[in-house]
């Protein structure tokens, strides 16, 4: 698979169009297996076919029972990571076990020990709340030990049922129950009054980071800059259109062998584009910038300013200095006002 990864950033080096890099974001499946060869030759080419800034964030994605002494020693002595993401989900056995993760709590602090023994300082842990397994608590305390560990940086999702997935199943016939709208509404005010306390600021509706220590990597694409993914059903945006690579690993090899790209194209019309900026804008604290709509035309303008009245008036966002941004009432219903605002795109 690594050597289809190197050749699809080949395949790909004009993507950017030559724009430096100055975050890298190791993620999806288990990008912390790889081996210390594998990541050599990924950071060589990644330099020989882009310009990285001096100071990048360089982020691995990581499972608690993936990081163990060894392995975080050789991330930090022998690769330019310098952050990374650890997916501890919660701090309680219950929680984990009715997640299906494979580590437990002990797993789970003793990552955190190991990475900050190790001189990793720019940590990024994400933690589930809404679950049934999780009381309030329990999600307090879940967010007083990562308050102790003093990490810069949270990513805290509301528990989602998906269909198709094992809990959807599970959740359609009864066998698991549904997510509590009531609790994970409780837990998620909870959340943004407690992060308020210890000094973080709700920069998206789902990260909260110490002052200027946001993650480039989110914060790019909230900003609506061009990124470029690599690997099975990896995504790509440039600002015109999005792209998305094939998820089955097998026909990704075959395709990249041959030479091919292995991606669905969509180009984004006018409306697109404006919807794209709404649905992002929206979830961060900067909020939606009412220059940036008028540059779409007056007729987007006309309709922004008439779906937004109601929302005003209700207090779920807050106007200020041409800025339209979610309350906290207005975090609880962020995608309900996003679709509101959005134009309908015609086939």
């Amino acid at each position: 698979m690594v050597v289809s990864i190197l050749a699809e950033l080949a395949l790909q080096k004009d993507y950017l169009e030559g724009k430096p890099l100055d975050s890298i974001y190791f993620g999806g499946g288990t990008p912390s297996l790889l081996d210390l060869k594998d990541m050599e030759q990924l950071f060589d080419t990644i330099h020989q076919l882009h310009t990285v800034v001096a100071g990048a964030e360089i982020t691995l994605e990581a499972n608690p029972d993936d990081l163990t002494k060894e392995k975080l020693s050789d991330l930090k002595n022998y690769t330019p990571i310098n952050r990374l993401s650890i997916g501890i989900q919660s701090f309680a056995d219950a929680d984990l076990t009715w997640m299906n993760r494979a580590h437990n709590a002990r797993h789970a602090r003793a990552s955190l020990d190991d990475a900050l023994a190790a001189g990793f300082q720019d940590l990024t842990l994400d933690l589930i709340y809404g679950a049934p397994t999780t009381p309030d608590v329990q999600w307090a305390e879940n967010l007083r030990l990562a308050f102790e560990y003093e990490v810069p940086h949270l990513s805290c999702y509301c528990l989602t049922v998906e269909e198709g997935t094992a809990l959807g199943t599970f959740v359609r016939k009864g066998q698991q129950p549904p997510v509590d709208e009531e609790r994970a509404a409780r837990q998620f005010e909870y959340l943004v009054d407690a992060t308020a306390q210890q000094g973080y600021e709700h920069y998206e509706i789902s990260n909260f980071a110490r002052p200027g220590r946001y993650a480039r990597h989110n914060s790019n694409y909230w900003s609506g800059e061009s990124y470029l993914g690599v690997g099975p059903s990896a995504h790509s945006f440039n600002g015109q259109s999005r792209q998305w690579n094939v998820a089955n690993n097998a026909l990704y090899i075959k395709d990249i062998e041959k030479g091919i790209l292995p991606f669905e194209r969509e180009v984004l019309t006018l409306e697109q584009r404006y919807n794209e900026y709404i649905m992002t804008a929206l979830r961060t604290m900067w909020g939606v910038d009412r220059v940036k709509i008028q540059a779409f035309g007056p007729d987007f303008m006309t309709h922004f300013e008439a779906s937004m009245a109601p929302w005003l008036q209700q207090g779920s966002v807050m106007e200020v200095d041409g800025k339209y941004k979610l309350l906290t009432a207005g975090k609880l219903l962020a995608d309900r006002i996003a679709v509101d605002l959005f134009l309908s795109v015609q086939d």
